[in-house]
């Protein structure tokens, strides 16, 4: 069957597709409906940190499914409340509302802060965010997107939003000088926007400065968070305390699910009717989160993942000693690999192809960053497969842009 055909018959055409259609998935593999077999490095965008098919999630599956699916929030949903509880007992002191995805999440973090604004906020009024980030395609979620080909010309929602480059503590303390935010939202690794990593420092700084304005510090964990940098959330990584983090992609184990957690400054701001969803936390995807909770909380597969974390770093810092002006620079943290490459957008995306042929998934972001959202379940052979694949291409691709 044309798979690919009947997708632009009936699909719209909003995303980019790669020329496979998956018929299942296992471990950290997938598998075309040719039989073909792909080392999967992106996992759906951070979202299968277990890979697929783990048995912890097949057993959760199967457990809820038997039980009920969907019950809406007029009742006690199991499920949410345990995670929702274990969610705060590893994170921050506060509350969560759960969403269906990353985006709402975000939609939910700009009403908790213009109620908080209105409530207690002595003035203050709008967001700051970092130059080149991403916070979700739906209008509220775009306005605070700081990329031009994902706001485009949509309409804008009429708070206030100011831009801010990464690590600019002084541009922080000039800006608040001049205007009365509310608060600071920023990924701690900016993903879309190239898989930059924020220093330790200016975290700190920024949770700092927020602390003396009077103004929230706000955390989108969506991509970095559930294990991906080798902490439960990133932000853990500076020992900063948020009053507000947004989290999705990973917790649902494959299903969708997101949320935020709201510390104590935010968490009682939602009355009964301020804001909702009709499946949002689904049984199921809470219950699948539950199970991709008790793998990241295993001592166990913690300490196999930061093995592996890195063996991952080591190895690519060994391949960009030998590859020297052919791979300048890495980024990310733990795994989340941001790979800079001096090429064009199409020898970028012919380098993608080539290694989709030799069965390697991975991501390219920023047109010319091949970006590595691997399993938390990646073992070193992968890691091997991956870099020996990658060396090859990318010195074919060298040593035909030289003799061109």
């Amino acid at each position: 069957m044309d798979w690919r055909s009947l997708d632009e018959q009936y699909i719209v055409s909003s995303y980019k597709r790669l020329p496979i259609a998956i018929a299942k998935g296992e471990g950290n593999y997938l598998y075309d409906t040719d039989g073909k077999k792909y080392l999967d490095l992106f996992t759906g965008l951070a979202v299968n940190v277990l890979g697929h098919s783990h048995p912890r999630i097949l057993k959760a599956l199967r457990e809820q499914g038997e039980q009920f699916l969907h019950i809406s929030n007029v009742f006690l949903n199991q499920p949410a409340i345990r995670l929702a509880q274990r969610l705060v007992e590893h994170t921050i002191p506060g509350k969560v509302f759960f969403t269906n995805s990353g985006a709402e999440a975000t939609e939910a973090a700009i009403k908790l802060i213009h109620k908080w604004t209105k409530n207690e906020g002595a003035g203050r009024e709008g967001i700051v965010v970092l130059r080149n980030s991403f916070h979700g395609r739906t209008l509220g979620a775009v306005r605070l997107t700081r990329q031009a080909h994902v706001y485009q010309d949509f309409p804008q929602p009429a708070f206030s939003v100011y831009e801010l480059d990464a690590e600019d503590t002084a541009g922080l303390r000039a800006l608040c000088q001049r205007e009365k935010p509310a608060a600071v939202l920023m990924e701690p690794v900016l993903g879309s926007g190239g898989v930059v990593p924020l220093s330790e420092t200016f975290l700190q700084d920024v949770s700092a400065i927020c602390q003396e304005e009077g103004m929230l510090f706000v955390m989108d964990e969506i991509q970095t968070g559930m294990g991906r940098t080798g902490k439960l959330f990133a932000y853990q990584h500076a020992n900063v305390t948020p009053d507000l983090i947004l989290f999705a992609k990973g917790v649902g184990g494959g299903l969708p699910l997101g949320g935020v957690i709201a510390g104590p400054k935010l968490m009682n701001q939602f009355k009964p009717g301020d804001h909702g969803t009709t499946f949002a936390p689904s049984p199921l995807s809470a219950a699948l989160g539950n199970a991709v909770m008790d793998e990241l909380l295993d001592p166990a597969f913690v300490a196999s993942v930061d093995e592996v974390i890195d063996y991952l770093w080591s190895e690519l810092e060994g391949l960009r000693k030998r590859l020297g002006d052919q791979l300048q620079a890495l980024r990310g943290k733990g795994m989340m690999v941001g790979i800079p490459l001096s090429v064009t957008p199409e020898e970028a995306s012919h380098l993608q192809q080539q290694l989709l042929e030799e069965g390697i998934l991975v991501d390219v972001t920023q047109k010319t960053i091949v970006r590595l959202l691997p399993p938390l379940t990646l073992t070193k052979a992968d890691v091997d497969r991956f870099l020996e694949v990658f060396a090859r291409h990318l010195q074919t691709l060298s040593g035909t842009r030289e003799e061109a």
